[in-house]
């Protein structure tokens, strides 16, 4: 079927394509066989796993080795790989990354000089999200409704621009972008490049998603091979579980702690061990997408059920069956690889964390907080709470939240400072409306804004 898909996203008609899209069923490796998987409801190229491990297994002949999960996703993506010079930390990589993600204050840019490349269509998969631009003031229908006529110049060229291009769009409203990417875009193994540096939040997935700059993603739509300088690796061993109010953010709070701003620089993180069945999909979403605080090229998990679960709970069953057959030889470690270091974190003994102020490597457990401030004179007054952004804006966040919020309600505390609330994608929002934690917010005096980066990015009216 070719055509349009649309629908109604809080205030904003959401448009996709045109594109052709076929319903498969899957139920057997023979089926596998006979019909290709598609990379996401939206796109007809497949998810190109065969092509992969071939890639790798040309690699593998060539360095005789066990490979960590971070080399195999970068190495199978290769532009030549039976001649490309590999050395972690010195070599430069000609790479193919599956698909591009842009959002709406990169893309204007990027689109420009795709338009100036003569090329009919884009060579990769590639989506534009409307989730910069929207600046957070009185609430999000209002903000969203005010927003679209700021910049209706904005979105009215990169809506028709991708439409003419192949381009993906979504509008303002639909979400932030890696929540969307997440929901729909990432899967095991990917090899995802974006315009925005939290772009490794699909790493919750398995995928290397990586961000970049504005040209280094019109090289990939116009069909050029994306130079890389080939990254060290760092491994993170989790063990025990997480449990009680630790989270996933606490996992990386814990890391930037040890690592420094500094410390990833020039290397992809990469987390295994017992631990990780214990962290949800979003939850390793967040882990990777904090990544960017301590200047790593990206972070990823090994695929696990929990990447599986979240796959099948988003209607992406085919993907998960199709990365069953792959995990060992391609979305998993092999046994006795290198890193170039190892940190190890015991979830048992991890308790929640705050950072900061001033930067994001000074941690704290939540146990020396008000020592550590009044030690120091920091402000003791909170003046706003945030739950959202991409990296706090998930189902599972929000719900933490909201549990803490009625906890209080039910002491017939609220909220006296600002409070406010950013919903990852429109399928959160919704969420959190039908369950009924938006209101449980706004009874504790919160504020639930429009579906975007807002606050956390400074697009804030205060």
């Amino acid at each position: 079927m070719v055509g349009r898909v649309m629908f109604r996203a809080q205030g904003a008609l959401r448009v996709f394509g045109p594109f052709k899209q076929s319903r498969l069923f899957h139920s057997s490796p023979l089926v596998y066989a006979a019909h290709k998987v598609a990379m996401s409801k939206f796109d007809t190229a497949p998810v190109p796993y065969e092509k992969l491990q071939k890639n790798l297994g040309i690699v593998r002949d060539r360095l005789k080795k066990p490979l960590n999960l971070a080399e195999k996703v970068l190495y199978s993506h290769l532009d030549s790989p039976a001649t490309q010079e590999i050395e972690r930390g010195k070599s430069y990589l000609n790479l193919r990354p599956d698909r591009v993600a842009m959002q709406d204050a990169t893309a204007q840019m990027a689109m420009l000089q795709f338009i100036s490349s003569g090329l009919p269509k884009v060579a990769v998969p590639s989506t534009i999200h409307c989730d910069h631009l929207i600046q957070a003031q009185i609430s999000g229908d209002k903000d969203l409704s005010r927003a679209k006529e700021i910049n209706k110049e904005v979105y009215s060229f990169l809506e028709m621009a991708g439409a003419k291009y192949g381009v993906g769009f979504w509008k303002p409203g639909s979400g932030i972008i890696h929540q969307i990417v997440l929901e729909n875009y990432a899967f095991p193994g990917v090899l995802l490049i974006g315009t925005d540096s939290h772009t490794p939040n699909g790493g919750g997935l398995g995928g290397l998603c990586i961000g970049v700059g504005g040209a280094d993603a019109v090289d990939v739509m116009a069909d050029l091979p994306w130079e890389l300088k080939c990254p060290k690796v760092i491994g993170v061993k989790l063990t025990g579980r997480l449990s009680g109010w630790t989270s996933s953010k606490d996992v990386i709070l814990k890391v930037a702690g040890i690592l420094t701003v500094k410390g990833g620089t020039g290397a992809i993180v990469e987390y295994f061990g017992p631990g990780v069945d214990s962290i949800s999909c979003t939850g390793m979403g967040t882990i990777c997408n904090m990544g960017a605080e301590i200047g790593a090229t990206t972070s990823i998990f090994p695929y696990n059920k929990r990447m599986r679960d979240y796959l099948v709970a988003t209607k992406r069953q085919g993907i998960a069956e199709l990365a069953d057959q792959y995990a060992t030889e391609l979305l998993t470690p092999d046994s006795g690889c290198q890193y170039d270091k190892v940190i190890e974190i015991n979830l048992d003994e991890l308790e929640p964390h705050v950072n900061g102020p001033f930067t994001p490597d000074l941690a704290h457990p939540i146990s020396q907080l008000g020592k550590n401030a009044k030690a120091n004179d920091w402000p003791l007054d909170i003046k706003v709470g945030l739950i959202g952004s991409c990296t706090n804006s998930s189902y599972e966040d929000m719900s933490r939240a909201a549990s803490l919020a009625k906890q209080a309600l039910d002491h017939g505390v609220k909220s006296k400072a600002i409070f406010t609330v950013t919903p990852g994608s429109e399928q959160i929002r919704a969420t959190i409306e039908r369950d009924g934690l938006a209101q449980t917010f706004r009874d504790f005096n919160g504020i639930v804004l429009a579906n975007a980066c807002g606050p956390c990015i400074g697009q804030w009216d205060r």
